[in-house]
């Protein structure tokens, strides 16, 4: 299988063995587009947001990186290898 030559749409790091798939306009908003993303960074744009907050982003990364939570987390990642994977945490 080959590896999409895009990097990961949040985090801009290389993808790994592993990509999904994100709809930065939730499809029950009407959205269709799809970027490739690590599984990590993916679970945690879920954890942090509802799909309802996400509508309200849209395909705008830059607003969505400055929510604290996940400017918190795009440092964190940062330096770590394309395939790294830990738990994620859910919104309390």
């Amino acid at each position: 299988m080959s590896q999409p030559a895009a990097p990961c749409w949040l985090c801009a790091r290389p993808l790994g063995a592993r990509t999904e798939w994100h709809h930065p306009v939730p499809k029950s908003r009407g959205g269709r587009e799809t970027v490739p993303l690590h599984p990590i960074c993916h679970s945690t744009l879920h954890a942090i947001f509802s799909t309802g907050e996400l509508g309200r982003f849209g395909a705008d990364k830059a607003r969505l990186a400055e929510h604290p939570d996940l400017a918190r987390f795009l440092t964190w990642i940062a330096g770590r290898p394309p395939d790294f994977h830990a738990p994620t945490r859910r919104k309390r």
